[in-house]
């Protein structure tokens, strides 16, 4: 029997266009002779749907939206969807089949995972039952997501008289996340007997970026069949027996992956959003020089306007290589001038500073005068202002509030500063749009004379080692100097860590590619005296 999956980029609360695309697959799929199409997880109202499904309003729409779908999609096939299901049983994250016109079933998740980005116990109840259905002389089980992610969903599947599994997913992005994937599919594969099928989300939803990468596994655990990641469409599988076949992508490689969630994630916050396009900083650094290659890569340079706005510490080789990147480019550049802004607030602040030595307050003026004029582009033309601080810089604390941190996206907010060196040279590998010399150059704010970031934070391998350890993995200071690292260091980084966490509180949204990102994954309190790097000597 042909079986598609609908690798689709949905959109939160879409329903009419999310049931749009899912019967246009649905027809296109019956065209091509599949018997059966499946949908990713929770495909009629997009996921995380998040509180929006505590609404009955929102799923009363959902649930209208589905049985209006079983009647449109082509009477023939067997469709598979997800969506939010509120009966007097409690509210569901659920899968329907939808067959003949009717909901001929619906399956309920098991296991409701409630870690890191997911809180699905907040929101949803949790069922126990199987489903099992017949569709071209087969019998397919049912899982959602994080069903097989533990034990006991799919053995209910195969001792209901399933042949496969079929698991709808929207299962977001995080480095080698596809290897993760597979291991589980495989370990739950040995636990049932059942070769499986996983179908995956694509696209960029607030923080959570989603790569599909939809497979299939033959029962000896072999990849049967690989689709693309990254990439919206429709793929059919051939289903003989216990055996498949079906496309045969090669998934991207470390760096490349990362670069390409980047860039979706970025160009689906941009149009799922409706902004015109976007404004930047450009300083003549790296970070400003990746973020703006991949908003070039994302929407099209012609919807990308670059603004240098230099100071008294703006070294010539800055503005110069800015001029040349915007001009391999293509993009608009603008240059303003921060002096005259600058100035014009320290003399307003002439009398309550006076007697007092110039600081990092006077730094951070410059930054704020260049995020306000930011801003007030981002007003006057509809456009979305893309900061460029690297996690490096965020968990450390290493931004100004109001200042380079001012803006609605931060697209390397989860990209450690090591490897945003290595995406600048990735992308390079595909056309040299970086001038080199920004990749050489030590990395400074240039917010004073001859300042260089490593003035104020360790080397960078060294600090994104240690934060790592910390923030992703979570281990106390003494096993972080049990590594290898130094003492004195690692208290540094663990209290700019700590006492950074209001100010992180207040930075914008940005992609997710890590195990743990700064915001919906890693939830710290503000006020705390706990002091983790305490037991230190």
């Amino acid at each position: 029997m042909k079986l598609g999956i609908a690798q689709l980029n949905l959109v939160v609360g879409d329903i009419a266009g999310n049931a749009a695309r899912v019967l246009s697959a649905a027809r296109e799929a019956d065209a091509a002779g599949a018997t059966l199409l499946l949908t990713p997880e929770m495909s009629i109202c997009g996921y995380p749907a998040e509180d929006l499904v505590l609404r009955r309003d929102f799923t009363m729409a959902c649930e209208v939206a589905v049985r209006q779908l079983a009647v449109d999609a082509p009477p023939q096939l067997a469709l598979i969807v997800g969506y939010p299901e509120r009966s007097d049983d409690g509210l569901f994250n659920a899968a329907a089949l939808l067959r003949g016109g009717t909901i001929e079933t619906v399956y309920r998740k098991h296991h409701l995972p409630n870690h890191s980005v997911f809180d699905e116990q907040r929101v949803f109840d949790s069922s126990d039952a199987p489903c099992v259905f017949a569709c071209g002389g087969v019998k397919f089980g049912l899982n959602i997501c994080g069903d097989i992610w533990e034990p006991g969903p799919p053995t209910r599947a195969m001792e209901a008289g399933a042949d496969w599994l079929l698991v709808p997913n929207a299962s977001p992005y995080h480095l080698n996340k596809e290897r993760e994937r597979l291991a589980v599919a495989r370990s739950r594969l040995l636990e049932a007997g059942l070769p499986i099928i996983y179908a995956n989300m694509v696209g960029g939803q607030d923080e959570l970026v989603f790569d599909g990468a939809s497979f299939a596994l033959d029962a000896d655990g072999a990849v049967a069949a690989q689709c693309p990641g990254w990439q919206e469409g429709l793929f059919y599988f051939e289903i003989d027996g216990k055996t498949c076949s079906g496309p045969k992508d090669v998934l991207p490689g470390e760096d490349a992956a990362v670069y390409d969630a980047l860039v979706l994630a970025v160009r689906d916050y941009v149009g799922k959003n409706g902004f015109k396009g976007v404004h930047l900083g450009l300083s003549g650094g790296i970070d400003s020089a990746l973020t703006l290659a991949i908003a070039a890569d994302a929407i099209g340079p012609d919807r990308v306007h670059a603004v240098m706005m230099p100071s008294d510490y703006t070294a010539s080789i800055s503005v110069e290589d800015s001029r040349d990147m915007v001009r391999r480019l293509g993009v608009r550049y603008s240059e303003i001038a921060i002096r005259p802004i600058f100035d014009a607030f320290v003399g307003q602040l002439a009398g309550e500073f006076a007697g007092l030595a110039a600081d990092t307050t006077e730094e951070n003026l410059q930054a704020r005068t260049r995020g306000t004029l930011l801003m007030a582009l981002s007003n006057k033309f509809g456009t979305l202002v893309l900061t460029t601080g690297n996690k490096s810089e965020m968990g450390t604390g290493y931004a100004t509030l109001y200042g380079d941190m001012a803006g609605g996206f931060a697209v390397l907010k989860d990209v450690a500063k090591t490897r945003v060196y290595r995406l600048a040279n990735y992308r390079n590998g595909l056309s040299a749009v970086i001038p080199q010399r920004i990749i050489d150059r030590p990395p400074s704010a240039e917010l004073r004379a001859d300042q260089t970031d490593q003035d104020s934070l360790p080397p960078y391998d060294v600090l994104d080692a240690i934060l790592e350890a910390y923030v992703e993995r979570d281990l106390s200071a003494r096993q972080i100097v049990a590594s290898g690292f130094d003492a004195a260091t690692v208290k540094k980084v663990i209290r700019m860590v700590d006492l950074a966490e209001y100010k992180r509180r207040q930075a914008p949204p940005g992609p997710r590619i890590t195990p743990r990102n700064f915001g919906k994954d890693r939830r710290y309190p503000i006020t705390s005296k706990y002091r983790p790097e305490g037991d230190l000597p």
